[in-house]
């Protein structure tokens, strides 16, 4: 078990108006993670560290209105490089502080007149070797989640939109990573779970039923299965599994309770470059083979824009707007990609990029499923979730 320990020392009960321009809250609906730059599960709101050198403070970006501008949340100490940030959907700004190398202090800033509000809402003591992270931001707008990860187990707090502060919720045998969650409402949280020294797997937490965790990817018993994204619409997932070729990551896709098995598109296997997803277009109701998807390109060269669609057959490659905040953007339910950029120019801005036409099919990046190649005993990809694991009457996984 961790040993990870609250200290709290305010309840969240400001109701002050948070947004500082006169509006009040929005329900919420996906966006990257982990970037420099974080985008709240609307897309209303953005957050990210700026200024140079040492002189780091907040800064929040308003998203949804007629054009993005950035409101500058300062305090009196600029903000260490390590400071984890996550807005929420009221316009605030969590920010997660580590002090002294083992506590985890926690505040909620907000623009209020010419200054900076700060709401502190208590502390998660890490100690030793174990660390804590942000996960990315919950569908709800309200709540927020960090993981706790020690040597054996890892605890799961919510550390903003409780009563009392941080409180732990659940905890989870094994050293988990990751963070994607599967539904609308902030129920259903994956995360990629490693027990002892075997293979990574994804498994679904029930934050319902007390953190009951239920097996979610096993591509193949040995394969090392990590859930990168998924989209609560359609369904559609995105993995990177070495289960098509042992020892090497390859980008695949399946869907949520499908009966199909996981696809690994050669379309999405770069000799020369990285490839790492960071948004799925919403919306697209039971069509997950329509779903764009945008990646970040990585190479020799720098980093540009790849988008996907499960029913293509090629990559689409974009070059990023100047000052891309590399890794970081968000589709409408319309196909527009919007790119957020800051140069010295638009300190602020964001590019809204078409996504291309349907490209001509090529035979070798099929949508349908492809062989998984497994060292002797040869097997299929099994479908998404597996075995036990349908998110409707599951049994526990330990």
């Amino acid at each position: 078990m961790t040993a990870c320990a609250i200290e709290t020392t305010a309840e969240d009960d400001d109701r002050d108006d948070p947004r500082g321009d006169g509006r009040g809250g929005e329900r919420p609906g996906g966006a990257a993670w982990p970037t420099g730059f974080t985008i709240t599960a609307n897309g209303a709101y953005a957050a990210r560290l700026a200024g140079d050198g040492d002189a780091l403070y907040v800064e929040r970006w308003t998203l949804d209105g007629p054009e993005p501008y950035a409101v500058p949340l300062p305090l009196d100490q600029p903000e260490e490089a390590g400071t984890q940030l996550l807005p929420l959907a009221d316009g605030r700004v969590l920010v997660a502080r580590r002090v002294d190398g083992r506590r985890n202090t926690f505040s909620l800033l907000y623009p209020t007149g010419p200054a900076t509000g700060e709401l502190q809402l208590g502390a998660v003591e890490a100690p030793g070797s174990e660390r804590l992270v942000l996960l990315p931001p919950s569908p709800d707008g309200i709540c927020a989640y960090a993981l706790c990860v020690g040597p054996d187990s890892s605890t799961l707090w919510l550390v903003a939109g409780g009563a009392f502060g941080p409180e732990q919720v659940a905890e989870v045998k094994g050293r988990c990573s990751g963070g994607v969650w599967l539904d609308r409402t902030g129920r259903m949280l994956a995360l990629d779970r490693q027990l002892d020294d075997g293979p990574v797997k994804a498994v679904a937490v029930d934050l319902e039923r007390g953190g009951e965790v239920t097996p979610l990817l096993q591509i193949t018993e040995d394969s090392d299965d990590r859930l990168l994204l998924a989209d609560p619409d359609s369904g559609l997932l995105l993995i990177r599994s070495d289960a098509p070729s042992p020892g090497h990551d390859r980008l695949g896709w399946g869907v949520l309770g499908s009966l199909r098995p996981v696809r690994f598109p050669e379309c999405l296997r770069l000799d020369d470059a990285a490839l790492t997803p960071f948004a799925v277009q919403p919306g697209q109701v039971l069509m997950p083979e329509s779903c764009a998807v945008a990646l970040r390109i990585d190479a020799a060269g720098g980093s540009w824009v790849g988008t996907w669609q499960p029913s293509s057959r090629r990559l689409g490659q974009l070059a990023a707007p100047a000052g891309w905040l590399a890794g970081a953007g968000l589709w409408t339910a319309e196909g527009v990609l919007r790119l957020p950029y800051a140069t010295a120019g638009a300190p602020c801005g964001l590019a809204d990029v078409e996504a291309p036409g349907e490209p001509e099919p090529e035979p070798e990046c099929g949508a349908g499923p492809e062989p998984v190649a497994v060292a002797e005993e040869p097997r299929v990809c099994r479908p998404v979730p597996l075995q036990e694991a349908p998110l409707t009457d599951r049994k526990p996984a330990g």
